[in-house]
């Protein structure tokens, strides 16, 4: 009794792998109008569906992916000549270099600031024209955040 049930699990089995094997694929509609389909029949109501399919071609395969690489490789290419590049070193020194003489040049204009006693501007004429109270504060202001500016980082 034990190896008639085994036998026909095996003969199940090998019946089962046969169809799979063979690839047929069955169509059948449910009873609310669905279509479905599967490689084992369901009823009746299924129908064998008639498909053809031809093995692939490895060499095609790889012409397609090979093709695909090269027009990826292409854009990005071209997308990196589109895209300026950053600076250089050099322009990064020279841009280092200017900030920090712009620095010690605050530096020295907001000491020079803070120790004169009156401040003035020359006019058009070249005469001085010293500066009140108000207008003081305001260029050791200017002054003190210019050397914030080009003295931090």
């Amino acid at each position: 009794m034990r190896y008639l049930a085994i036998a026909a699990a095996l003969m199940l089995a090998v019946t089962a792998a046969g169809t799979a094997a063979a690839g047929d694929i069955f169509k059948w509609t449910d009873e609310d109008g669905n279509v479905h389909f599967g490689d084992i029949p369901v009823g009746q109501e299924s129908e064998k569906v008639a498909i053809q399919s031809r093995p692939t071609n490895p060499a095609r395969v790889q012409a397609m992916v090979q093709s695909r690489a090269d027009t990826a490789a292409k854009a990005a290419e071209e997308e990196a000549a589109a895209t300026p590049a950053g600076p250089s070193p050099e322009e990064i020194q020279a841009q280092a270099d200017e900030r920090a003489e712009k620095c010690t040049q605050s530096r020295a204009q907001l000491q020079r600031f803070l120790t004169s006693r009156r401040l003035y501007r020359e006019d058009e004429d070249g005469e001085r024209v010293y500066l009140d109270e108000d207008e003081t504060q305001a260029a050791r202001e200017r002054v003190e955040s210019q050397v914030q500016d080009y003295c931090t980082s």
